[in-house]
């Protein structure tokens, strides 16, 4: 994958004479990112309310509230008091910004929140990646090793180079080097929400996409 930004700096420069020029700089820049996806169906949230059976409905009637709808601190509320039901894991819990990045995934009508197929979709993924983890934790740590990592990545359908693996370690690892379930949520999430902005800019399906420099700052900051 090839990003191409286009960075755009304004210099103004006045000399003693009062004279002012302004001056306008375009660099453009191009960052390329091998890695390899498979998508799996990760990023399908086209649900209909009728094939969520009313177990699920009244659950998250309960969860939601009188808006019915999903925030990122109620997010991070309800995955945390999950994860303490699940003494093999560990964890040290979901932080908000874990929470807002699955929310930004998964609202596909804008509001902010998740309704109640939005909802269906993150949960459903986390049970998924619930099952990978459990999988490829193949000393039954509760954590991951590198090497575990890796193949639960790929299983997740991510086949990434060498040098973007190691960066990811290098985010989502704790001090013991080790990969925690909310850590691995988050990464598998971001790298979601990645893969489907890319996606979803990449128009004409070429794998390259032109930015300029408030897309760029847009993307990173709130990705």
């Amino acid at each position: 994958f090839t990003f191409l930004c286009e960075f755009t700096f304004l210099c103004e420069f006045t000399f003693l004479c009062e004279f002012t020029f302004l001056w306008e700089f375009t660099f453009l820049c191009e960052f390329t990112f091998f890695c390899e996806f498979t998508f799996l169906c990760l990023f399908q949230t086209e649900l209909d309310e009728s094939q969520i059976d009313a177990g699920f409905k009244s659950l998250f009637r309960q969860l939601a509230g009188e808006d019915m709808e999903i925030s990122a601190t109620e997010l991070q509320t309800i995955l945390n008091r999950i994860m303490t039901k699940h003494k093999d894991l560990k964890t040290d819990g979901f932080g908000p910004d874990s929470c807002r990045t699955m929310i930004n995934l998964m609202d596909t009508d804008g509001s902010g929140k998740l309704g109640l197929t939005e909802f269906h979709v993150l949960w459903e993924k986390i049970k998924r990646y619930l099952t990978i983890f459990r999988k490829f934790d193949l000393d039954k740590s509760g954590t991951m090793s590198s090497y575990e990592m890796r193949m639960a990545l790929e299983a997740a359908g991510f086949k990434l180079t060498n040098h973007l693996f190691q960066l990811i370690i290098l985010r989502y690892t704790e001090a013991d080097l080790a990969v925690d379930f909310d850590n691995f949520v988050t990464c598998l999430v971001r790298l979601e929400t990645m893969f489907k902005t890319f996606k979803t800019l990449d128009t004409d399906a070429d794998g390259v996409i032109q930015l300029n420099f408030f897309q760029w700052i847009s993307l990173t900051m709130f990705a």
